[in-house]
C-alpha cells in the first residue's frame, strides 16, 4: 500500500516593510461613538491573508494574566501604543498554546497564520493566529 506523506507548508518570512502596504482613513464607529483609523490593505499584504508566515520583533505584553501579547517592529518606547509608529507596526499574537511569559522588548520570532482585520475594532489590524515561538527564540 502506498503511503502519502502530509504536505509540509513552509511559512513565508513576513517583513515589517510588507505590512506597511496599508492605508488608513478616519472612520466614525457609532457603536462606540469614536473615530478610529480604518485600514485598506494593499495587494502585497492581502496576498498573505490566511497564509503561514514567520515574523520577528519586540514582544510587548498587553495582559499577562490572559497571555495577551503583541510583536512590534519597534521596542515599547517607540511602538504604536507609546511612540510615533502606526498600527501597521504591531501584530497581535494569538497563541496555539502559550509557551511561557515574555519580557517587555524581548526579541523573538513567531510563526502562525496571518489574518487581516478591517472589521472588528476590538482587535488589531494584523493578527497571528495559532502563533508559536520559533525554536531559535527559546
Amino acid at each position: 500500500m502506498l503511503s502519502v506523506k502530509p504536505e509540509v507548508i513552509i511559512p513565508e518570512r513576513l517583513t515589517w516593510e510588507r505590512l506597511r502596504d496599508v492605508q488608513f482613513k478616519k472612520k466614525f464607529y457609532a457603536e462606540e461613538g469614536v473615530i478610529l483609523l480604518h485600514p485598506t490593505f494593499g495587494p502585497t499584504v492581502q496576498a498573505l491573508n490566511g497564509k503561514k508566515v514567520t515574523i520577528s520583533g519586540y514582544v510587548i505584553p498587553i495582559d499577562l494574566e490572559s497571555g495577551l501579547y503583541v510583536v512590534s517592529q519597534f521596542p515599547m518606547a517607540q511602538c504604536f501604543f507609546c511612540g510615533a509608529a502606526g498600527p501597521e507596526s504591531i501584530v497581535a499574537l494569538k497563541f496555539k498554546k502559550l509557551p511561557r511569559r515574555f519580557k517587555t522588548d524581548e526579541r523573538c520570532a513567531f510563526s502562525g497564520t496571518l489574518r487581516l482585520n478591517a472589521d472588528t475594532i476590538y482587535e488589531l489590524n494584523y493578527i497571528l493566529e495559532g502563533a508559536e515561538l520559533l525554536p531559535e527564540s527559546r
